[in-house]
Order: structure tokens, then C-alpha cells, then sequence
């Protein structure tokens, strides 16, 4: 099986449970040296060039998807809307369609940038898009879920399983690695993961399939 992988943080206590659960160093091999944004994965997926991944809740309608996802209850901090001309993320298809199903103008940032943003103070004006969303509706957002062809369904379910079973917790020395990396501090990166969880139940569920709803919506306008 060839895992696609996100190189994002908001991943990185599931990329510390992959580097457990994937034996067969073939399948290591491939998972450690891929890597790409939000919508490269999806490509990848779509055209059968990996097995499985978390791909943006955008793309996922019809696929063979488990309960484990990317969720935010609120504030994110990582997916942002600056003040000014409307302008998507070339990387995350996902926060661009949030954007538009919430009518919110401006230019969309996700990740480090926007982390970097977020702890540096953001222009006023700067919107918190799933903050913004469970202020409107109430709910979680889903940014992106686990997913995979359907022959290893069953196994990724499984996988899926287990990670909600037992959930890994990051080293600090892996915590400060990355955070270095990223240009943050350990303390910014563990409020950061603190926004994010994983285990989708009826809420997500219901949050997920109103987003699909309203973006199916404006594609056919």
C-alpha cells in the first residue's frame, strides 16, 4: 500500500503513529519520502498514484473514507482569510470552497504562513474561517479525511481504529524538531495542536455533509 502524505503540523501526531504502524519498510520508505500541500495528495489519489491518504473533505464525497479526519470546533489558526482582494490557496481546495460557501472576500492562507501570521498578530480584518464557520453554524469543521481505494478499505479502516484507540503522543524532542523547522516555539506549536482533533461522531458527520451541500451549491451557480 502506498500512503499519501501531508506534510503539514496539523498531522503530526498521526505522522508520529504512521512511523509505528507501517512495518514493511517498502511501504515506510515510500510514505517517508512523499510529502506534498493538501491538493497535490489529492491528485495523487485520485489518479491511483497512492492507496490511501487524508484528503481534503472537499474531494472526498463517493470515496471510501473512515472516521478519522482533520477537524477544528472553532478557531483554527492555520487557515485564515487576509483583508483585501479575494485570492485562493493554491494549495487547499478545502479552505478556498469555505471561503466561498461563507461568502467571506479576501486572500486565503493556510499553514505556515498563516501560523506565522496568527502569532505575529494578523492584519485587522483577518478572519478565522473555521471559527467563522462554527460561529454561523454551530458545528465542527472537517478540513479533510482518511480515505482509500477500495481494496484497503478494511485495512485503513483498521488503521483508523487503532490511532482513535491509542493515540500517539509527540515527543517533545520530535515537538521542538518541528517546531524549529516551522518557526515556532514548542509552546505555539502544542496551542496550535491543541485546536485540532481527529475523531469524527455525529456532529462532524452533520458538519461535513452541510459544507459538501452549500459547496455543491456554488459550483452550480
Amino acid at each position: 500500500m502506498i500512503f499519501g502524505k501531508i506534510a503539514y503540523l496539523n498531522l503530526l501526531p498521526f505522522h508520529a503513529f504512521m512511523k509505528r504502524y507501517l512495518r514493511h519498510n517498502a511501504e515506510k520508505g515510500a510514505w517517508l519520502s512523499g510529502g506534498g500541500v493538501p491538493a497535490k495528495v489529492n491528485r495523487d489519489f485520485r489518479r491511483g498514484r497512492v492507496d490511501a491518504a487524508v484528503i481534503s473533505s472537499i474531494r472526498s464525497r463517493g470515496c471510501d473514507c473512515t472516521d478519522l479526519g482533520i477537524i477544528a470546533d472553532g478557531e483554527v489558526m492555520s487557515v485564515l482569510a487576509l483583508p483585501g482582494r479575494s485570492r485562493p490557496d493554491g494549495a487547499s481546495e478545502t479552505s478556498n470552497a469555505l471561503a466561498r460557501v461563507l461568502g467571506v472576500e479576501g486572500e486565503v492562507v493556510i499553514g505556515d504562513r498563516a501560523l506565522a501570521l496568527y502569532f505575529q498578530k494578523p492584519p485587522e480584518g483577518t478572519i478565522d474561517l473555521a471559527k467563522e464557520w462554527k460561529r454561523r453554524y454551530g458545528l465542527p469543521f472537517v478540513f479533510a479525511r482518511l480515505c482509500a481505494a477500495p481494496r484497503y478499505r478494511r485495512r485503513v479502516t483498521r488503521m483508523a481504529r487503532l490511532f482513535h484507540k491509542a493515540p500517539v503522543r509527540v515527543p517533545y524532542t520530535q515537538r521542538r524538531k518541528e517546531a524549529t523547522r516551522h518557526g515556532l516555539s514548542v509552546a505555539q506549536l502544542d496551542l496550535y495542536l491543541s485546536k485540532i482533533y481527529y475523531r469524527m461522531g455525529w456532529r462532524e458527520k452533520r458538519g461535513l455533509a452541510l459544507f459538501l451541500k452549500k459547496a455543491s451549491r456554488l459550483r452550480k451557480i
